[in-house]
């Protein structure tokens, strides 16, 4: 009967969540499952196997990543929402999912309210990149020559909605400019067009960026984020060049359910945060056109709660209407 009164008490303890540590210690007992929302092979993915295998190594129990593209990632989103807040199903989220998706249309998932931040494993900053042969060679001078210019000059994207596109946008709203946007069906295909002279400019993905600056085929001007990235430190930032509340950029991080115990959370979080000091795992950040972040869950928490009404602005300065 002692016994017995034991056992209750201890399962009293869990429901209230006064066995938080405890359960927290015993986790993982058995695989856990990161969903990715976009299919294998891109950056969000990659970055997912990286971050599951590390934990995976760390706590002794496999981080097995199950691809569930669609709808912009909110089939993954809604999928890991409904999820038990157990710690045995994770979420590599991406900035479009949280912030650009459900300022563009309908969605069953509150990103703010429906999910627990572990820990920003890294972030992607942009480049504002212009064709080698016009006469701008800095932020401000691009400025004045879109400005100066008698007829509308285009600018390219990776399609209406995309995160360059919306980064654009949102630039030529804070200096006072204008310029057409031309879509395309990505990100190569846009900077192709730039590299030829069929359009002067494009925030570009960095990673494409840099090879196509390498060969002299185009020429960075500028970078979107708040600090110079360090896969091209000599570039000054948007920010730095007369702009000073600029900060856009895209990311990956590790999510789990809301109501996951904290404990768990802040396993994790410092897995991650040592993974990204391993000059080994740092590297291959790099490899993917990465800074490697892997901030605090507080920390990812506020980044969120800031991008999303920056992405909303953006969404509503180019008149990308809500579905």
């Amino acid at each position: 009967m002692h016994s017995r009164r034991i056992f209750l008490g201890l399962a009293a303890a869990a429901a209230t969540g006064l066995g938080s540590s405890a359960w927290a210690q015993a986790w993982p007992q058995k695989q856990v499952t990161v969903i990715v929302p976009f299919a294998a092979g891109g950056n969000t993915d990659g970055i997912a196997r990286m971050a599951a295998q590390r934990l995976g190594d760390a706590l002794g129990k496999t981080f097995v990543v199950e691809n569930r593209p669609g709808a912009g990632g909110a089939i993954a989103a809604e999928l890991v929402k409904r999820s038990a807040p157990d710690g045995y199903t994770l979420f590599v989220a991406a900035l479009p999912v949280m912030a650009i998706v459900p300022a563009m249309s309908k969605v069953r998932y509150d990103p703010l309210k429906d999910f627990a931040p572990i820990s920003n494993i890294g972030t992607n900053p942009f480049a504002l990149v212009v064709n080698k042969d016009l006469p701008v060679k800095t932020l401000k001078e691009f400025v004045e020559y879109v400005r100066a210019s008698k007829a509308s000059l285009a600018y390219g994207s990776a399609g209406v909605g995309s995160l360059n596109h919306l980064s654009m946008a949102l630039f030529l709203k804070r200096a006072g400019i204008e310029m057409t946007h031309v879509p395309y069906k990505g990100n190569a295909p846009a900077l192709s067009d730039v590299v030829a002279g069929h359009i002067p400019a494009m925030f570009s993905n960095l990673s494409d960026a840099l090879s196509q600056a390498a060969g002299g085929n185009v020429r960075m001007i500028a970078i979107s984020s708040a600090k110079r990235s360090a896969l091209a430190a000599d570039v000054p930032t948007v920010a730095e060049s007369g702009f000073a509340d600029f900060n856009v950029l895209t990311w990956n991080g590790l999510m789990a359910p809301a109501g996951t115990p904290p404990d768990i959370i802040e396993r994790m979080a410092k897995e991650l945060a040592a993974a990204v000091k391993d000059p080994k795992f740092a590297a291959q950040l790099v490899d993917y056109g990465v800074d490697p972040l892997g901030d605090t869950p507080a920390e990812y928490a506020a980044m969120l709660a800031k991008d999303i009404p920056l992405w909303a602005e953006a969404v509503e300065i180019a008149g990308v209407k809500q579905q």
